[in-house]
């Protein structure tokens, strides 16, 4: 049974992967398949180095695995659940303020 210091660990985790937007991009790829480093970076027009570290923040954060094949290593979602995460919070309507991050940002003095 999870503990509510679990799911906040997991959630947290997956925030810090969300924050920003190539590590989104890379997450959404690798919903559509498994792919290698060399092709991701050319696909994002970013370097390798700057993927490699975006991989390991996303290993870190227990979201993408490598995987050996051969002499290469292959990525891919951890969990097929986080596919469909991710598919939910695409499709989830936002309502936000075009001034503010959050709509109680006043209130709670947030954002």
């Amino acid at each position: 049974m999870l503990t509510l210091a679990t799911d906040l660990d997991a959630l947290t985790r997956f925030g810090r992967a969300l924050a920003d937007p190539i590590r989104c991009r890379l997450l959404l790829m690798l919903r559509e398949a498994p792919a290698h480093p060399a092709d991701m970076a050319e696909e994002l027009g970013i370097s390798r180095t700057r993927l490699s570290n975006h991989l390991a923040c996303l290993r870190d954060c227990g979201l993408v695995v490598a995987v050996p094949v051969g002499r290469r290593t292959r990525y891919e979602l951890a969990d097929p659940r986080l596919g469909h995460a991710l598919d939910d919070l695409r499709n989830a309507v936002l309502a936000v303020e075009a001034d503010r991050s959050c709509p109680d940002a006043d209130e709670k003095g947030c954002c």
